[in-house]
């Protein structure tokens, strides 16, 4: 029987995410091919939109196979989207990934949702992976994470340091996932300080009009909340958010990123002085725990929760300019044991 079980901080570190956890794996073959090595393959990512170089949530995955490839020396893949794709697109992505024995297959995003409850239902010998979405499946894990928890300390850290009381939020798409960033920040701006207005925009009504993907739309959002007197600007975008943390820094307010510790990022090097803070999501910690369990052969599946109380999202603390601002490290670490503890209850709408 596979295991089903919500993971323990051993397994998950938002203290690692900027390395990207590690991962191991070993290969089962498919329903019509049982003669392959269990030790051919490991692991295989198929990215979401934006894919490799987002700086941020598909890159936190690639980490974590990353540091698995380097560790245990085993073949991995890592496959792009392509613009424009179908359903039918992704489902042949993981079938092949599948059929070449690959173990296990996790695709970054929910967009996979329909792709992979077909696949998996084939390939019944190897175990999926599936982040931000829930899919039922004997095989399969659904990597899901409280982003409202790390949000709402995006929040806290934002009310402490606007100057002009009005800060603002970017989300990519207008979908449910997003709502739970935006829901977060919100509640830890206006439970930190009620006078603080929050702005909020959503740059496209689907993924497929480039919200996760268009830099320029996040730069143009930024710099209009910027206009309206935001100071301190959070994005849940993708590689959209690389606009808006740009917008910040030639404006000189806050950004705070998403998903990885963004301050970290070389790519974003020339606008880290700005990038106060960034709410964590251990995207390759999920990775890791899934892939280490294949290769313990006791694979996981069912929905696996990765929030505050395992480690599994948080918030940055790389900038020291966030110890300059009064309050502001006392503040989240109160917000942070009122969650654990349950004292704090974080909405998600």
């Amino acid at each position: 029987m596979r295991r089903t079980s919500k993971l323990t901080r051993v397994a998950v570190g938002v203290a690692s995410i900027a390395l990207a956890a590690t991962a191991c794996g070993g290969t089962s073959s498919d329903d019509s091919d049982s003669s392959s090595s269990k030790e051919d393959l490991g692991l295989a990512i198929a990215y979401d939109i934006g894919g490799k170089g987002d700086q941020s949530f598909n890159d936190a995955a690639y980490a974590g196979l990353e540091k698995a490839q380097k560790e245990f020396g085993y073949k991995t893949a890592d496959i792009e989207p392509t613009e424009g794709e179908t359903d039918a697109d992704k489902e042949q992505r993981l079938a092949s990934l599948a059929k070449q024995g690959y173990n296990p297959v996790i695709g970054v995003g929910f967009a996979y949702g329909p792709a992979m409850e077909a696949v998996a239902a084939k390939y019944p010998k190897t175990t999926f992976g599936i982040v931000d979405s829930v899919v039922e499946g004997d095989n399969v894990a659904s990597l899901v994470f409280a982003e409202e928890q790390a949000s709402y300390l995006a929040g806290v850290a934002a009310a402490k340091a606007t100057k002009t009381n009005t800060v603002g939020f970017v989300g990519g798409v207008d979908i449910p996932l997003i709502h739970k960033f935006e829901a977060g920040y919100k509640q830890g701006v206006t439970d930190t300080n009620p006078k603080v207005k929050v702005i909020s925009q959503y740059l496209t009504q689907t993924a497929e009009e480039g919200g996760f993907s268009s830099p320029d739309k996040g730069k143009a959002a930024a710099e209009g909340q910027i206009e309206k007197k935001a100071d301190v600007v959070y994005q849940a975008a993708g590689l959209s958010g690389q606009g808006v943390i740009e917008a910040a820094a030639k404006a000189k307010v806050w950004a705070i990123g998403v998903d990885s510790d963004q301050y970290q990022q070389e790519a974003l090097g020339a606008y880290k002085e700005y990038i106060l803070t960034s709410a964590l999501k251990d995207v390759g910690g999920a990775v890791y725990a899934l892939a280490k369990s294949v290769n313990d052969d006791k694979p996981l599946s069912g929905v696996q929760t990765f929030d505050l109380k395992v480690n599994g999202v948080g918030l940055a603390e790389s900038n020291p300019k966030m110890s300059e601002i009064a309050g502001l490290t006392d503040a989240v670490a109160k917000a942070k044991e009122g969650i654990t503890d349950g004292t704090i209850k974080v909405k998600t709408e």
